[in-house]
């Protein structure tokens, strides 16, 4: 099964974990900001671990083979 899909009725074509309206960027975003895999899974009792840990492969194979720039981030 695949735990991330895209369609272009849901959420604009944003890829979502399957069977939801959870965006990869919305999971990344959370724990980006600190919230642990337990936390997400506790707001969000209808995914499981191997869901967010899809968004994680998603995320970095989105990245494979993209040309690096170097950029600045705000302080």
């Amino acid at each position: 099964m695949n735990r991330i899909v895209s369609n272009p009725k849901i959420l604009g074509g944003k890829p979502v974990i399957n069977g939801t309206r959870l965006s990869v960027d919305f999971i990344l975003n959370r724990l980006a900001s600190g919230a642990s895999e337990k936390e997400i899974l506790e707001d969000y009792q209808h995914i499981a671990i191997e869901d967010i840990h899809a968004c994680l492969a998603f995320a970095a194979n989105s990245l494979k083979n993209d040309i690096n720039i170097e950029m600045e981030f705000e302080k």
